[in-house]
């Protein structure tokens, strides 16, 4: 019999409601000061749970005083180098009282390293911490970018951090297997699901051997999730359904895990940013909203963890004002209506019971098909190539009008939005604030004890290579005053550095539809340069985000380009080098907000080698304003997230191609 009684007088549920997940807004930006006052700002708006964004030096394993760092510091999330940044950001935050979400994946140990000190210092007791550290490397590989390490050394650290975290910090989440950034990369729910599960599988392996076999169970239910929620909702929330049984399974059929409390899937969820339209971005109220009702419909499959984009993120950093719109979204869910008074409100219902039959047989053969390449380790270039193959397939039904986008390809018409403002709807962080932090920096090495920092670093070194647990060593370097950098470096000498698969087929794909215009075109085009036309697409600094650079190398190879696509994380300098390989146009991508530093920068080399007469096309999340200074430095196009329509790129590559051909004729 239901808990749930009715009021008949009344129509209202008279049960107890349930209690509401964790509300989040995934932050931080500028330095660790000015991050600090936004979190706390927040808790005093009703936030529940923090989530930390770190910026790009950060994660990847870099200070802020790096070549690779000039340009990103700062800029999506908050850069920690060392201790005294992380007691920066929590300063007047009791860490033992908080719920704290930690999105870092190659750093994991290293940041979890430096939070454990700061709660040390602010006498909290250890064992009581609770939150997570994301760490996970296999979806950095496919998706977002921010590896370091090569697989199996890196899942030995994953491994570290669980194993300590089972024993010091038992109420910790060491592990987020994160399918989030798979959706970000045009993954299917079947892919999502298979992709994410697999990965667990590969963990849960890597952690089996560490524990008692009568510990494992409670280890295994440490494991959380963090997954996507796009627009077909109904799908979403099937899909969501789909993983709390497929896991139930996973743990009971491969690990023989018998009670069912420590099979619970838990998970945390923000919705959708690849669907977010610069094109009229008001409506990504609407699309945030109804995404986040996939993760919050249905009580057995229900997030612990919401936390929401704004709706202003295709247009660059969100303002403070705009993060407490979609916490207010959360708040609203949770305290004014009545969902939380009701069971689940989908068991039973037949539709909703096929779709997730569905979702799990299409997942199962995935995973069959990933378990005869030897599991996840051994099959990232795989995964990487579907998940290209699964976004382009996305963007070609968008560009042929199969699948409609309000805003984008129909009911264009617009007025004005009142909420674009003089500072372009958007916070800008001030360039100043990079100097400033490296200030910090210098200041903070000057003042440590060397011979303290010497030693610490040398026993990591020693633990890293003698396959001890990473995770004590670590925690020693943080309270010496070691560097995210300095920890970073003896990973890399330890354990070697990654370069991932870009998904780049060379063959060309037999989807011809729209394209033999372009192909002549550039048939014509190579005929006139003796050559075929050869196309250099760079992602310069440390921007992760590789999907939109993939799918116009995609297209381009497509069109009869050659390509030149080395993947991400490289310096102007590299990719100034790559271009005196004959290049004819070169094209770069840059989401991180650092566009106009390192295209500067770019601009400036490629004239000092003597390439000015190669044009140089620039995409990312780029303002107006922004725009109109890159092409005063030179930049012959600007494209942003609205030019959707891949194949109009093309035949502006070949325009500019020709121009330039026909000028030096």
């Amino acid at each position: 019999m239901s808990d749930t009684t009715k009021d008949t007088s009344t129509g209202m549920s008279n049960r107890q409601p349930d209690k509401p997940w964790l509300i989040r807004t995934y932050a931080g930006h500028s330095t660790a000061k000015a991050s600090n006052a936004l979190y706390r700002g927040n808790l005093a708006k009703g936030q529940t749970g923090l989530s930390v964004a770190f910026d790009l030096p950060t994660q990847t394993g870099y200070d802020s005083d790096h070549i690779l760092a000039r340009g990103e510091v700062g800029k999506v999330g908050v850069p920690v180098c060392h201790l005294g940044d992380m007691r920066a950001l929590f300063d007047d935050i009791p860490l033992d009282q908080m719920n704290t979400s930690m999105t870092i994946n190659a750093t994991a140990p290293w940041l979890l390293s430096l939070y454990i000190a700061v709660a040390e210092e602010q006498g909290a007791d250890i064992s009581a911490l609770q939150g997570t550290v994301q760490n996970d490397l296999i979806k950095e590989y496919l998706s977002r970018g921010t590896y370091i390490c090569p697989p199996k050394p890196s899942l030995k650290m994953i491994g570290d951090v669980a194993e300590y975290c089972y024993t010091h910090v038992p109420k910790w989440n060491p592990m987020n297997v994160c399918s989030y950034h798979l959706q970000e990369a045009g993954a299917t729910p079947e892919q999502e699901l298979s992709f994410a599960l697999a990965t667990a599988t590969a963990v849960l392996d890597e952690l089996q051997p560490r524990v008692a076999a009568e510990d494992f169970p409670a280890l295994a239910g440490r494991i959380s999730f963090f997954v996507n929620a796009g627009i077909r909702f109904v799908t979403e929330m099937c899909k969501m359904r789909a993983f709390v049984d497929l896991w139930d399974e996973l743990l009971r059929d491969r690990y023989g895990i018998t009670d069912a409390k420590h099979r619970r899937f838990r998970y945390g969820v923000q919705v959708n940013s690849l669907g977010l339209t610069e094109q009229q971005p008001e409506n990504n109220v609407y699309r945030i909203l109804i995404e986040m009702l996939a993760v919050t419909l249905s009580k057995n499959a229900r997030a612990r963890a919401v936390q929401l984009p704004a709706w202003n993120e295709a247009l660059g950093l969100p303002r403070p004002w705009d993060q407490q719109w979609s916490m207010r979204m959360q708040q609203i869910m949770a305290y004014e209506t009545d969902l939380l008074e009701f069971d689940d409100l989908f068991d039973g219902n037949p539709a909703v019971d096929r779709k997730v039959e569905a979702l799990k047989d299409g997942a199962r053969a995935e995973l069959a098909n990933l378990g005869s390449m030897g599991g996840a380790i051994n099959a990232i270039e795989y995964m990487k190539g579907r998940l290209v193959d699964s976004n382009a397939e996305r963007l070609g039904r968008i560009e042929r009008n199969e699948t409609t986008v309000v805003g984008v390809n129909r009911f264009t018409a617009t007025e004005p939005s009142p909420l674009m403002d003089e500072d372009g709807g958007i916070m800008v962080v001030d360039p100043a604030m990079e100097q400033d932090q490296i200030n910090r920096l210098n200041a903070w090495k000057a003042e440590r004890d060397g011979g303290s920092v010497a030693s610490a670093l040398t026993d990591l070194r020693a633990a890293a290579a003698e396959g001890r647990n990473i995770m004590q060593p670590s925690i020693a370097c943080a309270k010496a005053g070691v560097t995210t950098g300095e920890w970073a470096a003896q990973m890399r000498a330890v354990y070697g550095e990654y370069r991932g698969p870009t998904g780049v087929s060379k063959s060309i794909s037999n989807k011809t539809e729209g394209l033999e215009e372009i192909r002549e075109a550039v048939n014509v085009v190579s005929d006139r340069l003796g050559a075929r036309l050869r196309f250099l697409v760079g992602k310069p600094g440390l921007d992760g985000h590789s999907n939109g650079a993939e799918q116009i190398a995609f297209r381009a190879r497509d069109c009869g380009m050659e390509i030149d696509y080395e993947g991400i994380r490289l310096t102007p300098e590299e990719i100034v080098r790559a271009a005196e390989n004959g290049a004819h146009v070169v094209g770069l991508s840059i989401l991180s907000g650092s566009h106009i530093p390192l295209v500067e920068d770019m601009m400036r080399r490629m004239k000092e080698a003597g390439l000015s007469h190669i044009p140089v096309i620039v995409g990312g999340i780029i303002p107006d304003d922004d725009a109109i200074r890159l092409k005063a430095m030179g930049v012959a196009k600007v494209y942003t997230p609205k030019d959707f329509e891949l194949n109009t790129i093309m035949k502006d590559i070949v325009s500019l191609v020709d121009a330039k051909a026909t000028a030096a004729e």
